[in-house]
C-alpha cells in the first residue's frame, strides 16, 4: 500500500509548538538554524548506521504500510536540504521568485529511496546539510527579509523560511526515532 500524501499545510509551525516531535519554530531565531541544522545533520548517520558502520537493522523496514522506512525519510531530508538550498539562492539573488512545485512523494517512488546503500545517503546527507548550514550561516542583515513564493503561495521571507525549514528535518528524526521504537517492540 502506498504512503498517503501529505497535503498538510504545515506553516502553522512558524507560530505554534509541533506537539508531535517538540519542535517550535516561533522561538528559533533564524540565525541560529545553522547551528541546528549541523546538529540535525549528525542525527542521521546513527539512524542510518550500526557502530561498525553496516546498514542498522531495519533500516530499510517500514513499520508500517502508512509510515516510511528509516532510509525513505533519510533521502527525503538529503532532497529537502538540497531544496532548500536551491530555493534560499532564488531568494537571495531574486526579488519575490516563486519556488518549482516538488512532489516529495514522487520523488520516494522516482528515485526509489528504500533502495538506496545507506552508507551513501548518510554521506550525501551530511554533505547536502552542511552545504545549507553554510548558506544559511553566510546570510546577513537585510537579507533576513528578502521574500519568497512557495507554488501554493505561501508567503515567506528568508527568516520565515528558515524556521519553516528547520521543522522538517528535526520532524523526521523523531519519525525515525519512533519507527525503531515500532519495530522493536
Amino acid at each position: 500500500m502506498p504512503i498517503e500524501p501529505d497535503t498538510k499545510d504545515w506553516t502553522w509551525v512558524l507560530e505554534s509548538r509541533c506537539e508531535e516531535c517538540g519542535f517550535d519554530a516561533s522561538t528559533l531565531p533564524a540565525a541560529a538554524v545553522a547551528q541546528v541544522l549541523r546538529g540535525n545533520v549528525t542525527a542521521w548517520r546513527p539512524l542510518l548506521l550500526a557502530d561498525d558502520g553496516t546498514p542498522r537493522a531495519g533500516v530499510a523496514e517500514r513499520p508500517s504500510d502508512d509510515r516510511w522506512s528509516a532510509l525513505e525519510y533519510a533521502c527525503h531530508v538529503r532532497d529537502v536540504y538540497r531544496l532548500y538550498g536551491e530555493r534560499l539562492s532564488l531568494m537571495l539573488e531574486l526579488d519575490n521568485p516563486t519556488f518549482p512545485n516538488w512532489d516529495q512523494d514522487v520523488s520516494a517512488v522516482d528515485d526509489a529511496y528504500n533502495s538506496q546503500d545507506p552508507t551513501v545517503v548518510a554521506g550525501e546527507v551530511e554533505e547536502s546539510g552542511r552545504a545549507l548550514a553554510r548558506s544559511f550561516d553566510a546570510v546577513d542583515g537585510d537579507q533576513w527579509r528578502r521574500t519568497g513564493l512557495r507554488s501554493d503561495g505561501a508567503h515567506f521571507t528568508v527568516d520565515t523560511f528558515a524556521r519553516y525549514f528547520m521543522h522538517d528535518p528535526v520532524h523526521h528524526v523523531a519519525d525515525v526515532e519512533e519507527n525503531y521504537r515500532r519495530l522493536t517492540g
